[in-house]
């Protein structure tokens, strides 16, 4: 089996002026360079994601959900992908609704695969939006890995593209690590035999 696992870094917020796409990018070279990954970022502004959801919800529906026209890219990419990193900012302590929007609308998709995450935010970086996400996709059968990546006070933290944090490249590593051998245990365990959810 390729040892070279598919990676959706999605872009979580959809608010005009947002940092995300940035941030987005210095990882995404990141997760290039790790050599562990065929990477593909997904920018949800680029995505119809209505907030109204059909009666039945997508564990029971499977296949026959429907989804708008617009999210079909999305839900190819989500069922395709091996592992995901969402980069999220903070708000209110938590994440963006946009964020929320695209998980409720899969399920199967995010099942039994590893999830990684990026943030940014105020004095926390982002972690109180982490910490809810990381309650929505447990409950997805989503496996969340412990090494994160936060960035406080974006703002003033960055400068031409780049984190100012000297340790910043050295713990995208370690998180890309981890979610690399994740990957690759749960594509392999998902090959064996389907999960039972």
């Amino acid at each position: 089996m390729n040892d070279t696992s598919k990676l959706v870094i999605v872009v979580g917020s959809v608010r005009e002026g947002r940092f995300g796409p940035t941030v987005a990018a210095w990882f995404a070279e990141r997760a290039g360079a790790h050599g562990g990954f065929d990477v593909e970022v997904v920018d949800l502004a680029d995505v119809e994601l209505p907030l109204a959801l059909p009666a039945a919800p997508p564990k029971l529906a499977g296949a026959d959900y429907p989804r708008p026209p617009g999210m079909a890219a999305l839900t190819t990419r989500l069922a395709a992908a091996d592992a995901f990193v969402l980069v999220t900012p903070e708000y209110n302590h938590s994440y963006p609704a946009s964020l929320k929007a695209a998980i409720d609308w899969h399920f199967d998709q995010w099942t039994a695969k590893p999830v990684a995450f990026v943030s940014y935010g105020g004095a926390a970086g982002g972690r109180h939006a982490v910490l809810h996400l990381e309650n929505v996709l447990t409950e997805l059968h989503a496996v969340t890995v412990q090494s994160g990546l936060a960035f406080p006070q974006y703002y003033l933290n960055w400068a031409d593209g780049q984190p100012t944090d000297p340790e910043a490249a050295g713990t995208a590593k370690a998180l890309l690590d981890q979610l690399a051998w994740w990957a690759g245990a749960l594509r392999r365990a998902r090959a064996e035999s389907p999960y039972p959810a």
